[in-house]
């Protein structure tokens, strides 16, 4: 097998602490990655996380993307709140232009937008807010990415919208027979045995196919792959999963 043969991105959530000095392992991380979605200070992060994560990424040449949530800083905006299109449209630019100031200031190009934890699950199957984040995003910059859950609403009107979107899958994620994520509520929602994980990925990579709940082989697109940088063993999950894809002769490299 040779490296061209599959070729995808890995992305971590970062920037997702508060103080200059409270970072945890995002610096660490940066090295098995190839694109980084900074928290935008309204489900977490602040001026100088964001400032200080913008730094390391582009020093260690990975890729930069806004992470917008909800103004939900107690449930780390994985709640979901009753948003308008409208108010989710502001939102996101209101996010995407606060951290495209930092990455202007340090010499870097914002590369794609993430949208983060329940504005994300609810811009996957409720097309009016995907729509509305899709038009945020194409004019605050068309050129940018959009980042999104494989095969979704947001995927969908991001591309009717005009973008470029990368399909992302998780790699800590279990799913359900509709391709949806199983709810963060339920016991089963993560995958913790990191040979488990590392191999439903390999086989989502180079079958498109990953095993729901239900027992059931669904179809999946992967563009993108998901590795937390929350995880309490973030940092060697994503070493591991590094590691496998260069053995199994997978490329990295960040959507262009």
């Amino acid at each position: 097998m040779t490296s061209d043969i599959y070729t995808v991105d890995l992305n971590c959530d970062m920037g997702e602490s508060y103080g200059a000095f409270t970072m945890g392992s995002d610096e660490i991380i940066l090295p098995f990655v190839t694109s980084a979605n900074i928290a935008c200070g309204f489900h977490a992060g602040d001026p100088a996380v964001m400032k200080k994560t913008v730094r390391q990424a582009i020093a260690k040449g990975v890729v930069i993307g806004a992470h917008p949530g909800l103004p939900d800083l107690q449930g780390f905006g994985r709640r979901e709140m009753a948003v308008s299109p409208e108010e989710a449209y502001d939102l996101v630019v209101y996010q995407i232009g606060a951290l495209a100031a930092f990455v202007k200031s340090e010499g870097g190009i914002l590369h794609h937008v993430k949208p983060h934890g329940a504005l994300y699950n609810m811009a996957a199957v409720n097309r009016e807010l995907a729509a509305a984040i899709a038009e945020a995003v194409y004019k605050v910059e068309p050129g940018l990415i959009l980042y999104g859950l494989s095969g979704s609403e947001l995927i969908a009107e991001g591309a009717k919208a005009g973008l470029k979107v990368a399909n992302e899958v998780f790699a800590d994620r279990a799913y359900q027979q509709d391709g949806r994520l199983t709810s963060r509520k339920l016991a089963d929602a993560m995958v913790t045995d990191d040979l488990l994980a590392i191999s439903r990925v390999l086989r989502m990579v180079k079958e498109g196919k990953v095993k729901s709940q239900q027992g059931v082989d669904i179809d999946i697109t992967v563009d993108t792959i998901c590795i937390h940088g929350d995880g309490k063993h973030a940092v060697l999950f994503a070493e591991k999963i590094y590691t496998a894809f260069k053995k199994e002769g997978i490329a990295m490299h960040s959507p262009a």
